[in-house]
């Protein structure tokens, strides 16, 4: 065997990349896809994982947000899975054999609270990184919650989460 056959052999060996990307996705928005979609360049599967957060009152179920976010990625197959966990991000990427975790940026503001969780993450575990990603342009300005409060009062949506989240957002408010 030469050696650029055993090379190459040695990287289809290779196991495959995955990554946990935590979050409450209460709901999940094209922010979310777009992140999640971008993250699939660089892993060659994603967990996205509901993750519970005390300080936080959902709108959605756990079981409702688990089905919108497998909605919004039909086609994909096994690349993306959707899962939740109610103890630590790095506990459950550790579990799940995911070394990474990554979050989303979407303004400086959103910097200081992520970089403080990576930190006490890399110090509960050094075997999971974190790696961030900025949302694209077009969704720098929306939050799950900033959504949420158009659809409360009826405002137009359209575009900012995918159509199925879209018509839920309005069943919840009829």
């Amino acid at each position: 065997m030469t050696k650029l056959s055993s090379q190459k052999q040695a990287e289809q060996e290779k196991s495959p990349t995955i990554a946990v990307y935590p979050g409450t996705f209460d709901p999940i928005t094209n922010g979310h896809v777009d992140i999640i979609k971008r993250g699939l360049t660089l892993f060659d599967r994603i967990i996205v994982t509901i993750a519970e957060n005390s300080q936080k009152k959902p709108l959605f179920s756990l079981e409702e947000r688990m089905e919108l976010i497998r909605q919004s990625f039909n086609g994909l197959g096994d690349r993306i899975a959707v899962n939740y966990t109610d103890g630590l991000i790095v506990d459950f990427a550790l579990k799940q054999q995911a070394p990474t975790i990554i979050r989303g940026l979407r303004a400086i503001s959103d910097f200081d609270y992520e970089f403080q969780l990576a930190l006490m993450n890399r110090r509960l575990q050094r075997k999971v990184e974190t790696v961030f990603l900025m949302t694209g342009f077009r969704w720098i300005y929306i939050s799950s919650t900033s959504i949420k409060d158009a659809a409360r009062c009826h405002g137009n949506i359209t575009g900012l989460v995918p159509e199925h989240v879209e018509r839920a957002l309005q069943e919840k408010f009829a």
